[in-house]
């Protein structure tokens, strides 16, 4: 990964264990940050001094497992490089934008990958690289469309697995908006479903 200097890191969806967090405070400490942590029912937060900044990471306890939340923004080059490890580490999922002079790079990250790199140079957009998908958007269109069953069921499988994911995470996090969004698409796929089985 590239190195710039000033990191902004958006929509992380990191997971941890307690030993991956005793691994990343190890880690800011070996890399000499004076850092302080504290514990709550609900949360773990990493309070790490960067020059004259406090920057707080915030865990969000679920369960026995932890997920980072929040967006953070590094000047500091040592903490991009730590934090990009961990994000590989936990093959986790983020949007990492890097401020150059007059230019801005953003990568999309799933699973610890780069899976799309994007260049901005004032109202220019270049995608730099993008990682081609397993199964073809031009194929994804052709099953969504198609109104034979056999061809629509696997898709509305999968999606009904990632519905099911999605409203597991909302309920962790005790979110009631997003459980009951995820609850009436899942109705609807239900339907769906019901009516290809017919």
């Amino acid at each position: 990964m590239n190195k710039s200097h000033e990191v902004e890191y958006c929509n992380l969806e990191l997971r941890f264990d307690r030993r991956q967090i005793r691994n990343f405070i190890k880690a800011l400490i070996q890399e000499g940050y004076s850092l302080y942590w504290n514990e709550s029912e609900q949360q773990f937060v990493i309070s790490i001094r960067t020059g004259r900044r406090l920057v707080k990471l915030k865990f969000q306890r679920l369960g026995e497992r932890y997920k980072m939340i929040g967006d953070y923004s590094f000047k500091d080059e040592k903490l991009s490089e730590v934090m990009e490890r961990m994000i590989g580490d936990t093959r986790g999922h983020a949007v990492v934008k890097r401020f150059r002079e007059q230019q801005i790079l953003i990568e999309s990250i799933m699973f610890g990958e780069i899976i799309r790199m994007v260049e901005i140079s004032g109202m220019e957009h270049k995608v730099l690289y993008q990682k081609e998908p397993m199964v073809t958007s031009e194929e994804m269109m052709q099953a969504f469309k198609s109104k034979r069953a056999e061809k629509r069921v696997p898709v509305l499988r999968l999606e009904l697995d990632y519905e099911l994911a999605v409203l597991h995470d909302a309920m962790q996090a005790k979110d009631a908006p997003a459980m009951e969004a995820s609850k009436e698409r899942l109705r609807e796929m239900r339907q769906e479903m019901l009516l290809l089985e017919m």
